[in-house]
């Protein structure tokens, strides 16, 4: 997948995800609209729909929808759904995901009982991941002689030769280390996939969190060092020497931080395209044995590769002489344990979430295990689970029914490029045959993905985890050198997310997310507009946004615009930037959103939002106009049909996190920074110029 890709949301924290078992697997937009024959009705019909997508009684009338729309929404929804024990937040992506994982959590179940699914076949595979994963008793016995083998091959490491034969090994078991690498499609030539070698090796959610000395993030780095060193006792090493080791991986992983880039460094494409010859990148950090690695992860020929940030690579050079190789052992050995403890027996699993959960996101306490394994089967055979899943839920003519509503909003973002006043005709068409390029998936792929060499049993969960992790790799770097397989997919069917890949130029949507309350049946099309149509704007607008208006129709690297139109959009979307810093997280610790963090999603909402609305201005021509339901006009349905999807709360260290790694708002800011840029909302609820959700400087790309 390629390196920007966009999602709509995050329902857990990337960072949240070490919580669960799936730790061990893997180291989301004008004058169209739907027609009348489309029939919502059936769109999910394996599901039980018990959610309704807009509903009065979520709610609270008594903050006024001008002064803060989010709370006029969602105040009651809030408070009838507080935050449970074992999450760091609860919404309504949450709610959503819960419901498919009660779904997934039955196909297992039937899977792993089933004594007579032929061995090598995805129902046997994915219950007996399920069932080794359950089997609590099995795992305690075990402990972690499964880790032997890794702790071994660290052992006999007796200089930098078999430091970098090591790092292969650990790469190809998805256990990483020192540096990220793997295939990607060529920024500059997207038929093609190339190799890419980028910053890595740290183990606290970002390089900011080992660099940045306010009270909080010194607080943070003492926690996990102490974590580090109660996971090193554990593994029966003393306390004294457990405390002395922490502090080694401190130290590498803070030089490693203090050479990387930061988040929105990154989110510039130019800034990490640096494509080169295996020589030329072999050439940045000579004190690592590239041949070595190349060999150990199964790289042949002579490949092109993206370095990532080059400078890391001439850091990391250095400190391969400079820390001594017992400290790089260390280190290799607080990879395995860091990546693998989720998996073991309790007081690892204990220990883990007490730092990753309790510490970074606040959550009181784990997930019940039958989830964890779910989440962690999920993520290893997502496609074997998501076969099921949709066979069950997602029937073919819901994917076609999407698919034409996708196409009526590609018409409905085509309307509205053809009359924006600031961009000029050149650039303008341009943007439309970018638009029409669009590939759109629905649903699941069209093509299955293949695990018939990934074996799988009810012996080891930790050798399962390292089985699959193995078989991922070898998928990704099959990949490198080779055409672009543009069938593959990013998410697995049951997700509740979606995404805008542009390097490939497509948005997807995945079946779990196609479901009340982003689209209910049962609602009107005001309420499904403003839900699911703002979502596929959203993903739409994406194409659009800071990072992806980088990229043309095919996917490449290259600069479409003229000279004052870029100009132009530049100082649109700095409104936009300008608009997030001044939202307050935390004013206590004087923490704000980061708006060039952000820009790219709140520029998508704003855009994907502003489309939906006028998709739905168009689908109610020649028609009567609709009764008002609730006492809320269409228009009011409307918008309050896009903030209840966004209803939830979070923990203050969870919202911390987020501000800190994740590129999209809080879900309170993309609401009211959304609805606040709209004359479209002040009209829908009268409100008035000073009234809080009326913007002075409004921000308008769309």
């Amino acid at each position: 997948m390629s390196l920007f890709v966009r999602r709509l949301c995050v329902v857990v924290s990337s960072f949240f995800v070490v919580l669960a078992l799936l730790a061990l697997v893997g180291g989301p937009s004008h004058a169209a609209f739907v027609p009348d024959e489309f029939d919502a009705s059936s769109l999910f019909v394996g599901s039980q729909q018990t959610v309704r997508a807009l509903d009065p009684a979520n709610m609270d009338k008594a903050i006024g929808a001008c002064v803060d729309f989010n709370s006029f929404a969602n105040g009651g929804w809030n408070v009838k759904n507080p935050i449970p024990a074992a999450y760091p937040r609860w919404g309504r992506f949450n709610q959503l995901a819960d419901q498919n994982s009660d779904r997934l959590h039955e196909i297992l179940e039937a899977s792993t009982r089933n004594g007579k699914a032929m061995k090598g076949s995805n129902e046997q595979k994915i219950g007996d991941y399920y069932g080794s994963c359950m089997d609590e008793a099995k795992i305690e016995a075990a402990g972690t002689k499964s880790l032997e083998p890794q702790f071994k091959r660290i052992e006999k490491i007796k200089d930098l030769h078999g430091l970098s034969e090591t790092v292969a090994v650990f790469h190809t078991y998805g256990l990483g280390g020192l540096f990220n690498f793997g295939a990607t499609q060529d920024f500059k030539n997207s038929t093609q996939v190339i190799a890419n070698a980028s910053q890595g090796g740290l183990s606290l959610p970002d390089r900011d969190y080992y660099t940045k000395t306010d009270e909080r993030s010194v607080s943070i780095r003492n926690d996990y060092v102490k974590h580090v060193a109660r996971m090193f006792e554990l593994l029966g090493d003393d306390a004294a020497k457990a405390t002395a080791e922490a502090q080694a991986v401190m130290s590498i992983e803070t030089k490693l931080a203090e050479v990387s880039m930061t988040r929105v460094q990154r989110r510039e494409p130019s800034a990490v395209y640096h494509k080169m010859t295996m020589t030329e990148a072999a050439a940045l950090s000579p004190n690592f044995d590239w041949k070595e690695y190349f060999k150990g992860i199964g790289l042949t020929g002579t490949p092109d590769i993206n370095v990532g940030q080059p400078d890391f690579f001439k850091a990391l050079n250095g400190y391969l002489t400079s820390v001594p190789l017992e400290d790089w052992k260390t280190y290799l050995r607080w990879r395995v344990i860091n990546n693998t403890a989720s998996a073991l027996s309790a007081k690892f699993v204990d220990e883990d979430f007490n730092f990753n959960g309790k510490t970074l996101t606040g959550t009181k306490e784990n997930l019940p295990r039958w989830k964890r394994c779910v989440q962690g089967t999920d993520r290893a055979l997502g496609e074997a689970v998501g076969q099921v899943y949709v066979e069950k839920n997602f029937p073919p003519a819901a994917k076609e029914r999407m698919l034409t509503l996708v196409k009526n909003m590609v018409a409905a973002l085509r309307e509205d490029i053809t009359t924006l006043s600031w961009m000029s005709q050149p650039t303008r068409q341009q943007a439309i045959t970018k638009l029409e390029a669009f590939a759109r998936k629905i649903g699941y792929p069209d093509k299955w993905r293949d695990y018939t060499t990934l074996k799988i049993d009810r012996d080891s969960l930790v050798e399962n985890g390292f089985r699959a992790r193995a078989f991922e790799a070898r998928r990704n770097l099959n990949k490198i050198g080779k055409p672009l397989d543009r069938t593959e997919w990013g998410m697995t069917p049951p997700t509740v997310n979606a995404y805008y890949n542009p390097s490939m130029n497509e948005i997807v949507f995945p079946a779990g997310i196609l479901q009340a309350p982003f689209f209910d049946p049962n609602a009107d099309d005001a309420v499904n507009y403003g839900a699911i149509g703002a979502v596929i704007g959203h993903e739409m607008t994406h194409g659009f946004d800071d990072q992806g208006a980088q990229f043309d129709a095919e996917g490449n690297l290259k600069n479409w615009w003229t000279e004052d139109d870029l100009k132009n959009f530049k100082g649109r979307t700095e409104c936009v930037v300008n608009e997030f810093n001044s939202f307050v997280v935390d004013e206590k610790e004087s923490l704000h959103q980061n708006g060039k963090l952000v820009v790219g999603e709140a520029v998508a909402d704003l855009g994907g939002l502003t489309i939906a609305y006028a998709a739905f201005q168009k689908s109610l021509e020649g028609k009567p106009r609709p009764a008002e339901i609730d006492g809320f006009t269409p228009e009011q349905r409307f918008f309050l049909g896009f903030a209840q999807v966004w209803a939830g709360s979070a923990r203050p260290e969870f919202e911390r996190l987020q501000t800190n790694t994740d590129p999209h708002p809080l879900p309170r800011f993309r609401v009211n920074g959304t609805v606040s840029n709209m004359p479209q909302f002040a009209q829908a609820f009268g409100c008035k110029t000073g009234d809080p959700m009326v913007r002075a400087d409004r921000c308008q790309i769309w």
